[in-house]
């Protein structure tokens, strides 16, 4: 059985503050870390309005330095990209803000390019258009881009054939 160890606020204070100057954090997690540390609501509470006072929280920097990292890292789509800021308890606002920092030309032309290479990596010979439509489909949206853009992107792709 192991023991966590306990820190007293002013204990947890300089590792929370390391913790978030490492790298941008949601509310959601420093709350969670500190909570690990054994820390009671109201001191959470204080700890967490310190930090956001100090600028070293600031969920509207996380959300929207999230977004950018996972499209242009992980070539993830908007839908996904939301459905994550939401499981790590982000404001509907800040979702919205962050996936309008997601430029549309660029979000299209990261599509099609996933589009295209995952349309010709289908290589199973006898394979109609429409196994490849599904296939180049499935694959899309598990990325979390909207049905609407697939289909778009994939009658241009399928269009020259």
């Amino acid at each position: 059985m192991t023991f966590r160890k306990t820190y007293t606020p002013q204990q947890s204070y300089p590792k929370i503050k390391h913790y978030c100057s490492y790298q941008e954090r949601s509310h959601a997690e420093v709350k969670e870390k500190l909570y690990g540390f054994g820390l009671r609501k109201k001191e959470v509470e204080e700890i967490i309005s310190k930090l956001i006072e100090e600028n070293y929280l600031n969920e509207e920097r996380f959300s929207e330095s999230f977004a950018r990292g996972h499209f242009r890292m992980k070539q993830w789509g908007r839908v996904k990209i939301k459905y994550e800021l939401k499981q790590k308890q982000v404001s509907e606002y800040n979702i919205q803000k962050a996936l309008s920092a997601i430029e549309e030309e660029e979000y299209l032309k990261t599509l099609k390019k996933l589009a295209e290479t995952k349309w010709k990596s289908i290589k199973t010979p006898g394979v109609n258009v429409y196994t490849r439509v599904a296939k180049t489909t499935d694959y899309l949206l598990q990325k979390g881009y909207e049905s609407v853009y697939i289909k778009r992107v994939l009658a241009e792709i399928k269009s020259p054939e």
